[in-house]
């Protein structure tokens, strides 16, 4: 993929969008930076026409002028931050509306190994940091290099001698500039890595909270959070240092310059041959020459944080996305009739970029309304096969189809009307009851979410809640473990898909429970293709197929009675569970 710069392309369109408020910054900046070569100018006119040769008739007027003139750098000033306030804001709002535009688009397999809390800090800090260009950054910059050239014309117009000798001291500023410049950068760099990982940390934390009280990990999980501080203080720390040291070399440069300039306009050297206002003015200048170099100090911090920002948001919008998907497919298209869904594995294998091989050469054939389990050991990639039948992941070879059409090419729009999902744990979303099942689909009617809701059993019991299924929901939601895996599978029906795909949803329930949920399944296998993954061989459902997998390879397949004849490891299994349980 041909790489995109998200930012630089957000920033020209903001700037096209509001060319008024950019024409109104670059009159900001030009006054500023005119205006502020001004006073030394009266300053030299005063000391050399008025105070030397003791002329007060223009005295009260001049003194007037200097004051107006920094009122109206104040007024410029005042300007040219409100106009950066503004265009920042507005060239920020651009980028995060990229951003989630490419979250829409991106490939599943980014989130196997970016965590929630890294991803986060690209949309929260770093953008900011790339904010931080713009109010703090990069146009403070340009005014100050404005200020150094005019300044340094101003000095070589009152003696070449002295602006040469500026002209000279640039280089050995630039230098320093330089060098703490590179260094910055990379401690910039270090340390949005780092806070990408305390987030993560924190939002993990969060999550788990209550598993880590259960096992009282509180000191363990405190200890890697005090860990991951401490790194990330160590590149703060740097940063910092750099920030610290480069002011005071310029303050005493400025000292050293300042007082060579005196030394040279002695009554008893007088190299640089300028009169005494001359002498006060450059000074001025000199003083105001090193200003805008101290400033660029911060200006620096700013911009490589912005920096590395943009470095990393581009990065997360160069991911690879799901574009290869056929947005003219419709889900009637791809299945006509539920008596006509075929899904078919063709010498499928999975891998993540780097690592194993999760799944090898699965090759299978499902037909219409055929009941399938998957069974295995923890982590012989039973879910990660789901997400392949989805379409979430792209098989590393091979293909999944269903009546023909790749799974990866059905635009994501048309899966919900072919698959219903239901995971291991309901993830509650933001909102009302009817909220929990539509997930806010506007193509769902309140009369679909209530008889998925019936279908269930759980209709009477919402009902009965204060505002039925307008009750807002939050994680302390009145409903039990049990209640939540029946909206979980009352979320998958609601569109009525063909395909029912079930993750080990009975493992976290006791007994009575399990046998309610799995009631329910049977009941909603009438017309549905059903593949299901389950934990104890015992509870599954009645399957017409069987899959074993083992190593990542179909090891069996068959009906159960089949199986139980001439597969040792799925009788032993089936064995063992009933004296566990009887």
């Amino acid at each position: 993929m041909m790489e995109n710069n998200l930012v630089k392309r957000s920033i020209i369109n903001s700037m096209k969008k509001n060319i008024s408020i950019v024409l109104l910054l670059i009159f900001a900046i030009l006054g500023v930076v005119v205006a502020s070569l001004i006073p030394p100018q009266i300053l030299k006119y005063v000391i050399d026409h008025n105070l030397v040769p003791k002329n007060e008739d223009k005295l009260l007027t001049l003194a007037i002028a200097y004051i107006l003139v920094l009122l109206f750098i104040g007024i410029f000033d005042f300007i040219k931050e409100a106009v950066l306030t503004v265009l920042g804001q507005k060239i920020t709002k651009e980028i995060r509306l990229e951003m989630i535009e490419k979250l829409k688009k991106i490939n599943a397999i980014f989130f196997s190994s970016n965590e929630s809390g890294t991803v986060v800090s690209r949309f929260i800090h770093d953008v900011e940091a790339i904010n931080s260009l713009f109010t703090n950054g990069i146009v403070g910059m340009m005014i100050d290099c404005l200020k150094i050239i005019g300044i340094i014309a101003s000095i070589w117009m009152f003696s070449p001698k002295l602006g040469m000798v500026t002209f000279i001291l640039l280089p050995f500023i630039y230098v320093i500039t330089r060098l703490f410049q590179k260094r910055m950068l990379k401690a910039q760099i270090k340390n949005r890595i780092l806070v990408g990982k305390v987030n993560n940390h924190i939002s993990e934390s969060l999550k788990n909270v209550q598993m880590i009280k259960s096992y009282s990990k509180e000191s363990y999980m405190e200890n890697n959070y005090i860990k991951y501080l401490r790194e990330n203080y160590k590149t703060v720390e740097k940063v910092n240092f750099y920030d610290s040291v480069f002011p005071p070399i310029i303050q005493l440069t400025r000292a050293i310059v300042i007082g060579f300039i005196v030394i040279l306009s002695s009554k008893q050297l007088n190299y640089l041959g300028i009169s005494l206002g001359m002498v006060a003015a450059s000074i001025d200048l000199m003083s105001n020459l090193f200003s805008p170099i101290e400033s660029l100090g911060m200006e620096l911090q700013n911009i490589q944080q912005a920096i590395s920002g943009i470095h990393r948001v581009n990065d997360f919008y160069n991911e690879p996305e799901d574009d290869n998907k056929n947005n003219e497919l419709k889900s009637d298209d791809i299945i006509s009739s539920r008596d006509h869904v075929k899904i078919s594995f063709h010498d499928m294998s999975f891998q993540y970029e780097e690592g194993p091989a999760i799944l090898q050469n699965i090759s299978l054939h499902l037909n219409s309304q055929e009941k399938v389990t998957f069974v295995g050991r923890t982590g012989v990639g039973k879910s990660t096969l789901f997400r392949l039948i989805m379409g979430l992941l792209k098989p590393s070879k091979g293909s999944i189809t269903i009546n023909g059409i790749d799974v990866y090419k059905i635009p994501n729009t048309e899966k919900r009307k072919i698959f219903g999902y239901v995971e291991q744990n309901f993830h509650i979303v933001k909102g009302s009851v009817a909220d929990q099942i539509s997930l806010q689909d506007k193509s769902i009617i309140k009369e679909q979410i209530e008889k998925a809701l019936d279908f269930v059993g759980l209709l009477d019991y919402v009902v009965s809640l204060e505002n039925g299924i307008d009750t807002q929901v939050n994680i302390d939601a009145p409903f039990s473990q049990g209640q939540k895996q029946l909206l979980g599978i009352a979320r998958a029906i609601v569109t009525n898909p063909p395909i029912l795909l079930l993750d080990e949803i009975t493992a976290n329930l006791d007994s009575i429970t399990e046998e309610k949920i799995v009631s329910v399944l049977q009941k909603a296998s009438d017309g549905h293709t059903i593949l299901s993954i389950s934990h104890r061989l015992s509870s599954m459902l009645i399957s017409d197929t069987i899959v074993i997998l083992e190593n990542g390879k179909i090891k069996n397949s068959g009906s159960p009675e089949m199986l139980l004849q001439n597969d040792d490891w799925y009788r032993n299994h089936i064995t063992l569970e009933k004296m566990t349980w009887s």
